[in-house]
């Protein structure tokens, strides 16, 4: 029986796709349930999984764009799967040498040299094992050479991939090849889609961006005092984006207007905070939505985050968990940045910037001292957000954050409840 691989919907209104990848090659037997190829829409990447075990034919190559329900392959369920004999290291079948050493690391395991071209024209590596090789130019002699086995896996390629690194740093310059070679690549669909999207939301709305400054002191004294016990207690470390996810549904309580969007000659405000948190994934830049973040606590929070990132850069988020936010929060931070002006998530109005923490010289008291400091930036529609609101909602931000005690009582100051002032 013969099976029809086709393209599926990856959600409503998308009608059309990239095939950014096959993961296994043409004539492989594969199993049930096995994920074979990989396509792109505008707004994210979906695995393709076999229907019924067999043998697959490929049709179309990676990189052609494709209607949804086109077919792209077909599987072979009366093939008989081919059961290959592994090489195992010293066994008969392999020819020993003696009184040779191989100069690698002891944490690597070793192959003797001789049996590397013996073994090399049984060895097999599957595509996306492939693909990481190629990525990280490791070649099939070198594999061969550190593994036992001849049935090369994706764990196995990063596991080397990892030690490899440890063991040679090579210098910039030996990785500059000097020559005048050009290469070109096909655009992904979701890369040419936020192309279009960024430069509609530039040409579409009155994007300004406002800058503040905050002390991250005791946000860090908190994080050092509690981050045993809260790891004990919750399983996750306690980082930065929970403190500014909660400080920014604080803010967004007093300052409704960051908070609502523009639905034709209507403001549309959200009595509740939906908030994304730009991750760099694979193929981009994917913004998963945390829902109703203002009614979660910091240990939830940080689960929640963990796990959106995780299965973003693995490609497994659904389209759903990346729709409906109303505020966006982007940390350009974990790659150095000091200060940069963020782009709007259309339709929402505002996005909050975070960048790297240095300590710098702030006057305290008339007095030079040494904090440190985050630059933070907002950027905002200014159709529907005027200057008040895009700067108090800032310097909220950065109340809540140099007074973490008031994210406990929903932004009051704990000392006013307590002599209820």
């Amino acid at each position: 029986m013969v099976i029809e691989i086709k393209v599926p919907s990856p959600g409503e209104s998308i009608t059309q796709v990239q095939l950014a990848s096959w993961l296994v090659n043409d004539g492989d037997y594969i199993e049930k349930n096995h994920e074979i190829a990989e396509i792109d829409s505008d707004k994210a990447t979906i695995s393709i999984t076999a229907e019924e075990s067999g043998q697959i034919n490929i049709l179309v190559q990676a990189g052609e764009t494709l209607q949804v329900g086109s077919r792209i392959g077909t599987i072979n369920t009366k093939a008989v799967k081919e059961i290959k004999k592994e090489i195992v290291p010293g066994a008969s079948s392999l020819k020993e040498t003696k009184g040779k050493t191989s100069e690698v690391s002891s944490s690597l395991p070793v192959r003797d040299k001789s049996d590397i071209t013996a073994s090399a024209k049984d060895m097999h590596i599957s595509p996306l094992a492939r693909k990481i090789m190629s990525e990280n130019a490791i070649s099939e002699k070198e594999i061969l050479g550190r593994y036992g086995s001849v049935r090369i896996s994706r764990s196995d390629v990063l596991k080397f991939a990892e030690q490899k690194d440890k063991i040679s740093h090579p210098s910039r310059a030996s990785l500059w090849k000097g020559n005048r070679d050009i290469e070109r690549k096909k655009m992904s669909t979701l890369r040419l889609k936020l192309a279009e999207r960024l430069v509609a939301i530039k040409n579409e709305t009155a994007m300004l961006t406002t800058f503040n400054e905050v002390n991250m002191g005791p946000v860090m004294d908190i994080r050092k005092q509690y981050k045993d016990i809260f790891v004990e207690k919750f399983g996750i470390s306690l980082g930065l984006m929970s403190f500014f996810t909660k400080a920014v549904t604080e803010a967004l309580n007093d300052f409704p207007e960051v908070n609502a969007t523009i639905d034709g000659d209507e403001i549309v405000y959200h009595k509740y905070a939906d908030i994304g948190i730009a991750v760099s994934a694979p193929k981009g830049l994917v913004v998963p939505v945390i829902r109703n973040a203002e009614m979660m606590s910091m240990a939830e929070i940080e689960i929640k985050i963990k796990d959106l990132a995780e299965r973003a850069r693995n490609n497994s988020i659904t389209l759903e968990e990346m729709t409906g936010g109303t505020f966006t929060i982007t940390n350009g931070g974990v790659f150095g940045s000091m200060l940069s002006t963020p782009i709007i998530n259309p339709p929402q109005s505002g996005i909050l910037g975070m960048h790297n923490i240095i300590d710098r010289s702030v006057v305290i008291s008339g007095k030079v001292e040494i904090r440190p400091v985050m630059y933070v930036a907002l950027s905002y529609d200014h159709r529907i957000i005027d200057g008040r609101e895009s700067v108090g909602f800032l310097v909220k931000v950065k109340e809540m954050l140099e007074n973490p005690a008031k994210m406990l009582f929903g932004g009051n100051d704990p000392v006013r409840i307590l002599l209820t002032l």
